[in-house]
């Protein structure tokens, strides 16, 4: 993994709600135009209010470490709307809302501002037999769907479900009929599991085909537990991506004042070698509700 030095070239509002975001950088001619259409990156932004000041870490085996004597850069995770390796930028599109690391960032971006940027990763990976699939997104998916749905081949039928906050904040998605529901987000509850229920119910015949959902981490549970427990899928053929979870903050806070014998029974949740990652990630996602979290 590189984290690499990008700075914002073009700053464009999308709507109301949402904004984009162009960084260059000489390390971005590694991303590919061709990368996985929900490919994520960690975005680590200035410390202070010097908006060129990054305290770029430093990568290791683990991951990454702060320099010594630096301060440690706050750190974000994105979605890539869109790469041009040949003009060496990237498009990253942020959702705005009135608090938080990032939102505060891009409220006030401009040309020249620093970001540091990691190599992406992608999770979408649909079977090789993809004949049908189905999209489904609250705002914070919807770069996503957009560029998923860029590259997916003509012969593959597609249905697309965004929820947004409201019809004022629908964007065009190229080369499908998209249903816009209104509600979640951070608004009211999330419908995101009624309308997975309602795309894929019980009985579907998923030759064929393939589930993609991305949005409220929290209402996430719900759908993976759906896919999986009560329409027993095979992995291969669905993904569920928790984007964001509500006061963030505050749930960091209070899974840190965990008792450390708790913590670490979480953790060792994972170290099953017998048990598939989906019901690895259901086993934790119920302890943690368990734990009100």
């Amino acid at each position: 993994m590189t984290i690499h030095r990008a700075i914002v070239a073009r700053v464009q509002p999308l709507t109301a709600t949402m904004t984009r975001v162009t960084l260059h950088g000489e390390g971005l001619t590694a991303f590919e135009s061709t990368g996985v259409g929900d490919e994520y990156i960690r975005l680590f932004f200035p410390h202070g209010p010097d908006r060129s000041d990054i305290s770029l870490p430093i990568t290791t085996e683990k991951g990454w470490e702060t320099p010594e004597g630096r301060p440690v850069a706050p750190m974000r995770t994105y979605t890539v709307r869109a790469v041009r390796p040949e003009s060496r930028e990237i498009d990253v599109d942020f959702v705005l809302h009135d608090h938080g690391v990032a939102s505060t960032w891009v409220a006030d971006a401009q040309p020249g501002d620093v970001l540091g940027v990691n190599d992406p990763t992608g999770l979408y990976s649909p079977p090789d037999d993809l004949a049908w699939q189905v999209l489904i997104a609250d705002q914070t998916g919807l770069p996503a769907v957009a560029r998923l749905l860029e590259n997916t081949p003509a012969e593959v039928a597609t249905r697309v479900i965004v929820e947004l906050p409201g019809p004022e904040v629908v964007q065009p998605l190229p080369g499908t009929k998209v249903t816009w529901t209104y509600g979640g987000n951070g608004h009211e509850a999330s419908r995101l599991a009624e309308l997975v229920s309602a795309a894929i119910p019980a009985g579907t015949d998923m030759t064929g085909g393939y589930v993609w959902v991305a949005g409220e981490t929290n209402a996430l549970r719900t759908v993976r537990r759906y896919l999986r427990k009560e329409l027993r899928l095979p992995a291969t053929r669905f993904k569920v991506v928790g984007y964001w979870i509500p006061n963030a903050d505050s749930w960091n806070e209070r899974y840190e004042a965990l008792p450390e014998a708790v913590r670490a029974e979480l953790v060792a949740l994972w170290d099953d070698p017998v048990v598939e990652e989906e019901d690895l990630t259901i086993r934790y996602e119920s302890r943690l509700s368990d734990l009100g979290l």
